[in-house]
């Protein structure tokens, strides 16, 4: 057990104790670096779960799958330390209550802020089933839901979370919490997928709307209204589908409860019966609808044409704003219009990163109009140039306020690392940047992953690969001479990282001496060559010739030995 005081890799200081469970222990702990507060997780290397297996496999596996997501429902991990006998995971410290704190206290919840609720919790979940692989949680219950002081939910707890594999035809052990749990988690019944989740998140809708805990007596689910008539009929309904024994009577993806929950007033009895009565009004008014009816197809041309004469107009209003202010509103009214086209989007996108910085504020802003509408725009053929653009928005100019600037290079690649996939899956590769993405990608994904490898004594033949797609992005960029001082500074300064970093590793991997020595003498002279236009480049451009010595050192050492 951690000591409340003490400070692990002389950094994180031990607070207290705010968790416990039966495989793992969670403290409160602050950066003395940074000032920044963190959650410990500190799991024992010989603890085993209720299925005896040891679960350090499964923490490091917990913990690989989490530092590769990107949302803003999920929690980021910043830092493994493995010790002799344990090992700690440093993560987002997420403040305010769980649900199930907030149901003990105050009961049922109300329906309008539970259907919102719901809505986050098919975002978040959806995002993790549409990763690749897919990622099925298995384990939505209140308890593992966070209700932030700002009103939005944090999914917690990857314990039991896998990844889903075609091939799998049935789980190989029984995990979840019973009650909340789908009836294929058990028994071998199946493999668990998206509708596994579905299945959970209708019984924790049912709790929180309840209050009835389905883990206690009578141990079945009744319909929301045998607690409460109050309820709506229609969210009844839905509850009724997500809960279905058989998961192709579900929802069949959280995507498509989404929309049901959106329109969860037009599966009410009351709204059925206006439709009724709207039917049977219809023979009435038959002969003027057919009257009406060219000018209706007329009306709704018109419509189309109307729609995009108001995108383009937001959009030429956007180009020829002068403020920072009105640009943006033009672009977001713009999306508005049409929320799955790429013009709008590239043009905020660009808006934001005029200033050389793409902030956490800005990521919100772009992230609330995208989000709800991403399903969709990824069927439209253009959403790959879009991400590709993202991707290099967060690579190059992502700002979260770290100060150092090694941490937020690698900060910003893994942020970009979702998009530059996306950019890879859903393009083609006869498009000019799709080499790029997958270099992006590849290059992130090393980053992301090497220092949970090297705890993990796996990071061997990692590093040659690593290196030639280094070479290869420095070739790329070589070959346009227009490239923006940013992105050649900032490739600049990941080539001398890496050396500096991984200079033996590479040297075990099998890259020669002269290889690395060639690289790092042609990046030399283009940092030499670059021409800077602004303070924050000028800086940039410095603070890596500063490191030309740091690094021809690091090269010397690597290969004397």
């Amino acid at each position: 057990m951690a000591v409340i005081g003490s400070v692990l890799e002389g950094k994180y200081e031990i607070l207290k104790l705010i968790g416990q469970g039966g495989m793992s222990k969670v403290y409160l702990a602050m950066d003395k670096r940074l000032n920044k507060q963190w959650a410990v997780k500190e799991i024992e290397k010989r603890a085993k779960d209720r299925n005896n297996e040891v679960i350090i496999q499964s923490a490091i596996a917990e913990a690989n799958m989490i530092k590769r997501l990107d949302h803003p429902a999920l929690p980021r991990i910043v830092d493994i330390i493995d010790e002799r006998d344990k090992i700690f995971v440093i993560m987002d410290y997420i403040e305010g209550e769980p649900l199930d704190k907030i149901l003990d206290e105050y009961g049922a919840q109300p329906q309008e802020l539970v259907i919102e609720w719901a809505k986050q919790l098919c975002e978040v979940l959806d995002y993790l089933h549409t990763r690749n692989p897919s990622i099925i949680y298995r384990d939505m219950k209140p308890a593992n839901v966070m209700l932030r002081p700002d009103g939005n939910l944090k999914l917690i707890d990857f314990g039991i979370a896998r990844e889903f594999k075609e091939q799998n035809f049935a789980d190989t052990v029984s995990l979840g919490t019973k009650g909340y749990a789908a009836p294929e988690q058990f028994g071998g019944k199946g493999q668990t997928d998206p509708r596994t989740d579905v299945y959970c998140l209708g019984v924790t809708l049912y709790h929180l709307l309840t209050g009835h805990n389905p883990c206690e007596p009578p141990y079945e689910l009744y319909p929301i209204r045998y607690w409460n008539p109050q309820l709506s009929g229609g969210l009844e309904r839905i509850i009724e589908k997500c809960t279905q024994l058989n998961p192709e009577d579900r929802y069949q993806s959280c995507a498509e409860l989404l929309y049901a929950l959106s329109h969860y007033e037009e599966f009410d009895d009351v709204y059925r019966e206006k439709q009724k009565k709207k039917l049977r009004n219809f023979s009435v008014v038959a002969g003027a609808a057919l009257f009406f009816l060219l000018t209706g197809i007329f009306g709704q041309v018109m419509a189309i044409q109307t729609n995009n004469a108001d995108y383009n107009r937001m959009l030429q209003m956007a180009a020829k704003a002068s403020s920072y202010t009105n640009k943006v509103d033009y672009y977001l009214q713009a999306i508005d219009i049409k929320p799955t086209e790429n013009s709008a989007y590239i043009g905020l996108i660009n808006t934001f990163k005029d200033d050389a910085a793409y902030t956490v504020e800005e990521e919100e802003k772009f992230k609330k109009k995208i989000n709800p509408n991403l399903i969709k725009f990824r069927e439209n053929p253009a959403y790959a140039d879009l991400a590709f653009e993202v991707g290099k928005a967060y690579w190059y100019y992502y700002d979260y306020g770290k100060n150092e600037a090694s941490d937020n290079q690698v900060t910003r690649m893994k942020s970009a690392i979702e998009w530059f996939e996306d950019a890879a899956h859903y393009g083609s590769p006869d498009k000019e940047y799709y080499e790029m993405a997958t270099i992006y990608r590849d290059i992130g994904k090393f980053n992301q992953e090497i220092l949970l490898q090297i705890e993990e004594a796996a990071d061997k033949g990692k590093y040659k690969p690593y290196w030639e797609n280094i070479k290869k992005l420095i070739d790329m960029i070589a070959k346009k001479p227009d490239e923006n001082e940013i992105v050649k500074l900032e490739l600049y300064r990941l080539t001398m990282y890496s050396i500096e970093t991984y200079a033996r590793k590479l040297k075990l991997d099998g890259v020669a001496e002269r290889d690395i020595r060639t690289v790092f003498d042609a990046v030399k002279t283009a940092t030499r060559d670059v021409p800077v236009t602004a303070e924050k480049t000028e800086a940039m451009k410095d603070s890596i010739i500063e490191r030309f010595e740091v690094t021809e050192q690091a090269i010397a050492n690597a290969y004397r030995e």
